[in-house]
């Protein structure tokens, strides 16, 4: 067996006939060799340690200048090797004159012990006597059409990157997977966050992310490369790995599976989405919390009713007024009720009349006729509508449209522009009721009805006693509604 004989590298690139240079990072000569100075015309004293463009100078503004420190420093940046299949460089003879020549060259970065580009090395090719050629049809083609894919080559290099660079930093997570074994051919930094951080590219789901196997996620992408159709999730449950450990965590995912088609089959499938993990939960405190109001206002309702109660029972002939009290309890639990099935969220005129309407006349809502178009009020003024509805139904009960079996009731509503903004106008209709008689004093009911649906942003009402039925009507501005 032949002992091993360590190679010293930097002889033999000194004495091989290629020409090769080495610059810094300040794209300083710090060597080369001698074909490099036989091939440049060159003197080794003349040109080490001085500047690339110093050694060797050009107008900044040329194009020889632009592509060569274009190639050399897109070595440094990337770390990839940078070809110029042609590109013109003059360079001054000895005697001092200018002589056209034309070169390929090579720029491959050289990694330091930790991984940085230190250096670049510059292996390059004299091709002027190819180029002076050029009126040769098949040299001339040749020399065209290199510089011609150096071009489009240098142009999707940069466009690629700029791609890379938008997929990887997308705020969503992004994936490809291809083949009916689903390899994942490109993930971005959300989808590597999202799955631990793990080395899945090159690799099927089924061993890449096994966790998700059981949970049915392989088997819905087997349907969508199969059926061509995309899948979307909401609000999915996905149990995944933890970064760093074997257990395994719930996040809550929106993602679509979506096919990608290559001459009309399916040949892989883009996956992308966000993780509303933070969001879900959000929602579900939130809604835990709700529940825990609805719960403490009933009680609070409870309370004041049984307080109400105690308190009557020692007057005299209060128990009409207490009937009425109770109503208006019953009334205002009603409207907190369809506000807690909303989350406190805005609720529609058409399901705070109707509940408004149901809790005080109960059967008699058939006697209705409720019409406009989806209108959401905040909170505050949808109780304050609740309220109303509740005292007009009492008073049509009492003495109008709905105390005896003929008469009807139409509530309708609308929305005008108007220059302050939207406008709805409510009105409440009786008919085919007794004679109506205005009443000759206001009680609670009246002024509760006049004060209107919000203090902010003032209401009109008009209430009109005809002797067809009772009229009243509520305009206000949609100020903080939608």
């Amino acid at each position: 067996m032949s002992a091993h004989v360590p190679v010293d590298f930097e002889q033999l690139f000194s004495r091989s006939p290629n020409p090769y240079m080495v610059l810094d990072r300040a794209l300083s000569i710090v060597w080369m060799n001698q074909a490099y100075l036989d091939t440049t015309m060159s003197e080794r004293d003349a040109i080490i340690g001085r500047g690339m463009f110093e050694a060797f100078p050009s107008d900044p503004e040329s194009d020889s200048f632009k592509l060569l420190d274009k190639s050399i420093r897109r070595a440094f940046a990337t770390g990839e090797v940078d070809e110029l299949a042609l590109i013109r460089y003059d360079l001054r003879t000895p005697d001092g004159t200018l002589a056209e020549m034309y070169w390929s060259a090579t720029h491959t970065p050289i990694r330091t012990a930790d991984g940085a580009v230190a250096f670049v090395l510059q292996h390059t090719v004299d091709v002027t006597e190819l180029h002076t050629l050029r009126q040769l049809r098949d040299g001339a083609g040749l020399v065209q059409r290199a510089g011609a894919v150096q071009a489009r080559n240098a142009d999707l290099l940069v466009e690629s990157r700029k791609l890379r660079n938008m997929f990887d930093q997308a705020p969503g997570f992004m994936a490809m997977v291809s083949g009916p074994d689903h390899v994942f051919t490109m993930t971005n930094a959300a989808y590597a966050r999202l799955t631990a951080q793990r080395d899945i590219v090159g690799r099927p789901v089924r061993s890449a992310i096994p966790e998700v196997v059981e949970q049915g996620f392989t088997a819905i992408l087997d349907t969508v490369r199969t059926e061509g159709r995309p899948y979307v999730g909401e609000r999915e449950p996905v149990q995944l790995q933890k970064e760093g450990s074997e257990e395994t965590e719930t996040r809550f995912l929106n993602f679509i599976f979506q096919p990608v088609f290559d001459e009309g089959k399916v040949s892989g499938i883009f996956i992308q989405g966000h993780d509303v993990t933070d969001e879900v939960e959000a929602f579900e405190a939130q809604r835990l919390l709700i529940n825990e109001l609805n719960h403490r206002v009933k009680n609070t309702l409870a309370v004041v009713q049984g307080l109400a109660a105690q308190s009557f029972r020692s007057v005299p002939g209060a128990e009409g007024a207490r009937r009425t009290f109770d109503a208006r309890l019953h009334a205002l639990a009603a409207a907190h009720s369809l506000l807690t099935q909303n989350n406190w969220d805005f609720a529609q005129v058409s399901d705070v009349v109707k509940s408004a309407v149901e809790a005080t006349a109960g059967s008699d809502i058939e006697r209705f006729v409720i019409n406009g178009p989806n209108i959401s009020l905040p909170p505050q003024t949808a109780v304050s509508l609740a309220m109303i509805v509740h005292e007009l139904s009492t008073n049509a009960i009492k003495y109008g449209a709905l105390s005896d079996g003929a008469g009807r009731v139409s509530v309708t509503w609308q929305v005008e522009q108007q220059p302050r903004g939207e406008l709805l106008t409510l009105d409440w209709r009786e008919s085919g009721g007794p004679v109506v008689i205005e009443p000759t004093r206001r009680g609670f009911g009246s002024r509760l009805i006049e004060r209107g649906l919000s203090a902010e942003s003032g209401s009109d009402v008009t209430i009109e006693y005809p002797a067809s039925g009772l009229h009243c009507r509520i305009a206000t501005h949609l100020e903080g509604m939608r």
